[in-house]
């Protein structure tokens, strides 16, 4: 049962630092992104749950498989799974936002951004993912 509440919490975590690390870039991301916004500069669906909750399970997702992945090579510090999750964010994940940044021919300052908010939080469900 501890398994699921470090997956869940950690989830949390890597969705907590989205909205505060998109919360501080949101200007420059919502011009990489071309986002549509409003007189008041805010996104036309910002009242729209659907991508806050589509984004929690995808993370949900990444947490689980980062829980099963490191049970199976034995990281077990908090110090291994900051680290552990810093390379899933910087080598697996980032590498992923550039292909499909490059391809869909969007600017390159929005895979920075991407990618940058990837390895944080990442890193910090490796280190959540530890806790427990």
């Amino acid at each position: 049962m501890m398994g699921y509440l470090s997956v869940v919490v950690a989830a949390f975590a890597g969705f907590i630092i989205g909205a505060v690390y998109y919360g501080a870039l949101s200007k420059p991301w919502m011009e990489a992104s071309s986002i549509p916004v409003d007189e008041d500069g805010k996104p036309l669906n910002a009242s729209d749950p659907t991508p806050y909750i589509v984004s929690f399970v995808m993370i949900l997702l990444v947490a689980g498989m980062m829980r099963h992945t490191f049970a199976l090579s034995g990281i077990d510090t908090v110090g291994k799974g900051l680290m552990s999750g810093l390379g899933v964010g910087a080598f697996f994940i980032a590498p992923w936002i550039f292909i499909n940044t490059g391809y869909s021919v969007r600017p390159w300052k929005l895979a920075v951004i991407d990618s940058g908010y990837a390895i944080l939080a990442a890193g910090a469900i490796g280190m959540v993912l530890m806790l427990f």
